[in-house]
């Protein structure tokens, strides 16, 4: 892989970057994405000097709407 090619990689990989950071920036002002991470189901254990977060069911949640989402996307990438 020469130069240029990495080059690239990484200007595209830099604005992929900016691109979801600016979605994650517009996301976190709608009232049902702050409460991820919050939800009952996730585990949270904290101790003197200690703290230890588990979200299971932010990520079942995330994971079900993404899921729906791709699918989504896919059927009209391949709609004939």
């Amino acid at each position: 892989m020469d130069l240029q090619s990495v080059g690239r990689l990484l200007v595209i990989g830099g604005i992929a970057a900016a691109v979801i950071g600016g979605i994650l920036i517009l996301l976190s002002r709608l009232p049902f994405f702050n409460q991820l991470g919050r939800l009952p189901g996730d585990i949270r254990i904290e101790g003197q000097g200690f703290s230890c977060f588990i979200p299971v069911v932010s990520m079942i949640l995330l994971s079900i709407l993404l899921t729906i989402v791709l699918n989504i996307i896919i059927r009209f990438i391949n709609r004939p």
